[in-house]
């Protein structure tokens, strides 16, 4: 039986550090996409958004396995924005944040495959947010990242340092969505403990 392929261990883009701001280039990427707004603590929208790009991406992988290639769901991701960036380090105001919900799929996944498995997914009870849900490609390009290691409402002071120092100092300037990678489960690790990717796309000034 081949190998199960699992993406978060081979990609480079999920590499980062904590206490490190690493430049790299992000090649582009399919992703299955739903786009909302509003604190993702909530509920409403955001839990829809999830509950309905789990199921489909979970057809996704046993169709894939049942075509000979087994793979690892990646983790959950989102890109983040605001009016404001200061809703993201100081005032953390999340009822003004936008957001797009991202699961990454392998690159031979096909538009047939997605279609096929959004289908499945709603043959019996169609999730909250079915007819939302898209499968495009996600370009980021030059990027940088570090990994923030702790609560998520402790990303305040690690964003500020990546906005107003970082970015500045290396002749950068910021041009796409902040994005965050989980690469843990709040359902089963202590906040904490808990490992976040954040990710910010970047441009020479």
């Amino acid at each position: 039986m081949a190998e199960k392929a699992d993406l978060k261990k081979t990609l480079d883009c999920f590499r980062a550090r904590r206490g490190e701001f690493r430049v790299l280039e992000v090649p582009p990427l399919p992703y299955l996409m739903i786009d909302g707004h509003g604190d993702p603590n909530a509920g409403g929208e955001y839990a829809d958004a999830l509950a309905t790009l789990y199921p489909v991406a979970y057809k996704l992988k046993f169709a894939s396995k049942s075509a000979g290639r087994d793979y690892v769901v990646p983790p959950l991701e989102a890109l983040w924005w605001a009016e404001d960036m200061d809703t993201f380090t100081t005032s953390r105001d999340k009822s003004q944040w936008s957001w797009t919900a991202l699961l990454m799929t392998p690159d031979w996944i096909t538009a047939q495959m997605f279609e096929e498995a959004v289908s499945a997914a709603g043959a019996k009870e169609p999730p909250a947010s079915l007819d939302k849900i898209r499968w495009d490609t996600l370009e980021e390009g030059t990027c940088v990242q570090t990994l923030h290691v702790g609560p998520y409402d402790d990303e305040g002071p690690v964003l500020a340092e990546l906005h107003d120092r970082f970015v500045p100092e290396h002749g950068l300037r910021m041009t796409g969505r902040h994005h965050e990678i989980y690469l843990s489960d709040p359902r089963r690790v202590e906040p904490a403990k808990l490992r976040t990717i954040l990710r910010q796309p970047v441009a020479p000034v």
